[in-house]
């Protein structure tokens, strides 16, 4: 049985449980509790943090075994509605599945219930509040304009839903994660925002990992009927094969998905499920049945790419050391966990991987991404630093690097920013022939 299946056999009872229509709080959230209870063995009920109301952010945890036991997980982190107005009653605020880094390792499934009375249901009772206040908090904040930026100032007062979220990325070790939206039908990859130097002269924004975001949103749109197609929602949007950079759909300061991918090493993408913000009840099955195939599939690719622990020559394994691909290097650099652990997305090919330990020179190892996945598992690639004892200086903890414009300063052009029909002929190869 294939991760895929595995999940499906875990979540048909929940689906199966909760109907198609829009829930209000303390439905979903009896929902939520419910789960908890009758799964007990394997589940787990906690808060992130509080709303504005004061209510708390719910998280359910779904795992196959202790956390003491993690040894190695990427994880998956699927976030459901970022905007203030989709974070929201009958829709989670956030939703987390974890894949575990072997087949039948350790994985866990994360969902959160929002906490503040459903736009759709008040649009019912008051149709300027659809119109006025869909795109904000009760605070009047949108959600996803709400994050540090790496491009430019955002001097917006943090509201406590992302402060929680903020909080919530550092105390997991996220690889892979997406955000769920509606208004349009596209699968969007980032960067939302830009500067010169990532290819804004060529109205885009790639990161030095495009490659890997056009295979994923790619992997996401493939598998739904809808979102292919040129045109689904008639807007001047031109979005080949359902995925658009999203610089070039429209700049956006203080999202989600450039937060997660620059200061919580997280590939994250934006999918946009609907043209209808909000849709009837009676379509919400066909949305499911359209974006089942999709959400399995794209789970899958947390898989993708390179894996390991770093240790020095005692085998103690060393956190917080710099592990990137060379050529590919990021404005925050990717480092291992306090487990000494590393993952990065990579698509097939060879790279050569520079890990760099204050005081000491880089360490470079070679690694060739096969064709396919192995059992559903990354390459394994432990790699030993040529020197002994434990590095008191390193700390255990990560810190990030400072919340301001990273991107401001950088000149010049990254190699992923110049126009390439090889890497988009890779992209379609690998996703055709995978």
């Amino acid at each position: 049985m294939d991760c895929a299946s595995l999940w499906l056999v875990l979540l048909l009872p929940v689906v199966a449980a909760l109907d198609f229509r829009y829930h209000h709080q303390q439905e979903m959230e009896a929902f939520l509790k419910k789960v908890a209870q009758d799964y007990s063995s394997i589940t787990h009920l906690h808060s992130i943090g509080k709303s504005v109301e004061g209510r708390n952010l719910w998280v359910l945890i779904v795992g196959h075994s202790p956390k003491e036991h993690r040894i190695g997980i990427p994880e998956f982190k699927y976030v459901a509605n970022m905007h203030g107005d989709e974070h929201s009653v009958g829709n989670p605020a956030f939703a987390h599945f974890a894949e575990g880094m072997d087949l039948f390792g350790p994985r866990d499934l994360h969902q959160s219930l929002s906490t503040k009375p459903s736009p759709a249901e008040l649009c019912l009772l008051d149709p300027l509040y659809c119109l006025c206040n869909i795109l904000e908090n009760s605070n009047s904040y949108d959600l996803n304009r709400n994050f540090p930026d790496a491009f430019e100032f955002n001097n917006v007062s943090r509201q406590p839903e992302t402060v929680a979220v903020m909080k919530w990325l550092n105390t997991e070790t996220f690889v892979l994660s997406a955000n769920l939206h509606g208004g349009a039908l596209v699968a969007s990859y980032p960067f939302d925002n830009g500067v010169p130097a990532t290819g804004t002269l060529y109205s885009r924004s790639l990161t030095p990992d495009d490659d890997v975001f056009q295979y994923l949103a790619h992997t996401y749109a493939s598998k739904n009927p809808d979102m292919k197609k040129r045109k689904p929602c008639k807007t001047k949007i031109d979005s080949p094969s359902g995925i658009v950079n999203g610089y070039f759909w429209y700049p956006l300061k203080g999202g989600m998905q450039d937060y997660n991918y620059i200061w919580a090493q997280c590939f994250e993408i934006t999918l946009e499920l609907s043209c209808c913000k909000y849709p009837r009840e009676e379509k919400l099955p066909g949305f499911w049945n359209d974006n089942k195939d999709s959400l399995l599939e794209y789970m899958k690719q947390v898989h993708i790419g390179v894996k390991g622990q770093v240790f020095d020559q005692n085998e103690t394994p060393l956190p917080n050391v710099i592990v990137e691909v060379q050529d590919r290097k990021h404005i925050c650099p990717y480092r291992t966990n306090k487990f000494g652990e590393y993952y990065l997305l990579l698509l097939p090919g060879s790279y050569v991987i520079e890990v760099t330990v204050p005081g000491h020179n880089p360490h470079l190892t070679k690694v060739t991404i096969p064709p396919k996945s192995q059992n559903f598992s990354a390459l394994k690639k432990d790699i030993l630093l040529p020197f002994r004892g434990q590095l008191d200086h390193i700390p255990e903890s990560n810190p990030l690097c400072p919340m301001i414009p990273l991107y401001r300063d950088l000149q010049g052009h990254s190699v992923a920013t110049k126009p390439s029909l090889f890497l988009f002929l890779v992209t379609l190869f690998h996703i055709l022939f995978k």
